[in-house]
């Protein structure tokens, strides 16, 4: 059966190619959601005037992946402590927040969340709300597809990601 999961974390440019190179993914779509204007530009995204944050729109076969392992890939792409935007993406079109379609969607984020604050990865409490499924607006065609299409700096970015997620997990664990 095809689902939908959509995630905000960051910038969509960097959310895009590793749910893609999961066998099950259908589509990827890079949008908006969460705001208040109808069909959104990234103009007034980025520039906070349309209260949207940046997300993706996963659908996928949950015969071949489960809304549980997409959620449990979410996690390790952002830095679940941090609500005022993700890495080096700051401020509210950036917060990092999963949207559910259903209980069944929101008792598998919840739970992933619980197991997560129970690990101890992060020295801080984790933020990232779950929140109901609102109009998703799919960005500009230039946003699609990203990191294929400008492989040299997706590549970079996400190499910078890594780097910080990383550090910040390295902290937390030894406290500095």
């Amino acid at each position: 059966m095809i689902e939908k999961a959509i995630f905000a974390g960051g910038c969509f440019w960097c959310m895009v190619e590793p749910f893609e190179e999961k066998p099950g993914i259908i589509s990827i779509t890079s949008g908006y959601t969460g705001g208040h204007i109808d069909d959104p530009t990234y103009d007034q995204v980025t520039g906070k005037y349309s209260g949207h944050t940046e997300a993706v729109e996963i659908l996928f076969d949950n015969a071949l992946i489960s809304y549980e392992d997409l959620v449990e890939l979410y996690w390790t792409l952002i830095d679940p402590t941090d609500m005022d935007g993700q890495i080096y993406d700051r401020g509210d079109n950036y917060r990092p927040s999963i949207f559910v379609d259903n209980d069944q969607q929101r008792k598998i984020a919840q739970a992933s969340k619980e197991k997560l604050e129970a690990s101890n990865i992060w020295n801080a409490p984790i933020v990232v709300p779950i929140l109901d499924s609102e109009k998703f607006w799919p960005a500009e065609a230039y946003h699609q597809d990203f990191f294929k299409k400008n492989p040299k700096r997706a590549k970079s970015m996400h190499q910078a990601r890594n780097r910080y997620l990383a550090m910040k997990k390295l902290k937390a664990k030894f406290h500095l």
